[in-house]
């Protein structure tokens, strides 16, 4: 058992956590942490911090939990069936930098101020590159003592704090939406790509002068690269954007917002997954083009 931690605790030391517990402890911060993969315990122990053996002993006796979870669900398994809210030290703040609804934001923020604890609705933007910098786009949502109990989590692993309100839900809403223009742009630049090289362009070729042109976009100058690869690094998956553009659409249906591109791009995703790509990167989202027109843009 490790000893019991005052400060400050992570759960989820997957791409995203990784990085984030990589900065927290190069700012100074002490760190406990938990995840259900040995190597990602390993990972945490070799960069200065402490493994624990379950939720509840990462959050034992912190003051600030940090989430970095897939989606809801994993959040609350880890608070309350597996005790980590629980654990915690009386007025603790929990910080969900996970995408989740904004309903289900605001819930986990009422049933922890049942127990005494602030959540604060901190959910990321900026990838693995943005993790491992510390450059985070932190859109936040949450109480006053939540913020200032964050605060130096907030600036060792962010480039940009954006304060959205004093109550859990809206840091969630301003990541949803901005969903619809991740997995948008990234569909496009898939339907660009294998229309290009359908039409006989060299795909390098036209992602250079798409790059230097008006039409480009970030998510093609950083999926077009590992569109054109066989095997690319798994960064951020397909299922994570069939997760993040289903929660588009529940929460437009919510708002009474017309959201049709969302919709298709969600329907792409779930065919690339459909032929075995769900657990790939999300940049293979154009395996679903490549099966349509039968042209392959990636280089054997």
């Amino acid at each position: 058992m490790t000893e019991a931690n005052t400060g400050t605790a992570i759960i989820g030391l997957g791409v995203m956590g990784r990085g984030m517990a990589k900065n927290i402890l190069a700012a100074g911060i002490p760190l406990t942490g938990f995840d259900m993969a040995q190597p990602a315990l390993d990972a945490l122990k070799a960069m200065g911090g402490t493994p624990a053996a379950s939720a509840a002993e990462a959050a034992s006796g912190a003051s600030l939990l940090l989430l970095m979870v897939v989606n809801a669900a994993q959040a609350r398994a880890a608070l309350f069936e597996q005790g980590a809210a629980a654990a915690l030290s009386p007025g603790a703040t929990v910080m969900l930098s996970s995408t989740v609804a904004p309903s289900a934001a605001r819930a986990l923020g009422d049933e922890l101020a049942e127990m005494g604890h602030h959540l604060l609705d901190a959910p990321v933007s900026g990838g693995q590159v943005g993790a491992e910098a510390g450059t985070l786009t932190i859109m936040a949502s949450g109480s006053a003592q939540a913020f200032a109990r964050a605060e130096k989590v907030l600036e060792a692993t962010a480039g940009t704090v954006h304060r959205l309100g004093d109550a859990p839900g809206m840091g969630a809403t301003y990541k949803v939406v901005h969903q619809l223009a991740a997995g948008v742009h990234i569909a496009a630049a898939a339907e660009l790509m294998s229309f290009g090289a359908k039409a006989g362009c060299d795909p390098r070729k036209l992602h250079e002068i798409v790059m230097a042109s008006a039409g480009a976009s970030w998510m093609l100058g950083n999926r077009g690269p590992r569109m054109m690869e066989a095997d690319p690094e798994v960064t951020s998956t397909v299922e994570i954007f069939i997760k993040d553009l289903g929660l588009v659409e529940e929460t437009a249906k919510e708002a009474e917002a017309p959201v049709p591109l969302a919709a298709l791009s969600l329907q792409l995703f779930s065919a690339a997954r459909a032929l075995g790509h769900g657990k790939a990167d999300d940049a293979l989202v154009i395996r679903a083009y490549e099966a349509l027109t039968g042209k392959p843009v990636h280089e054997s």
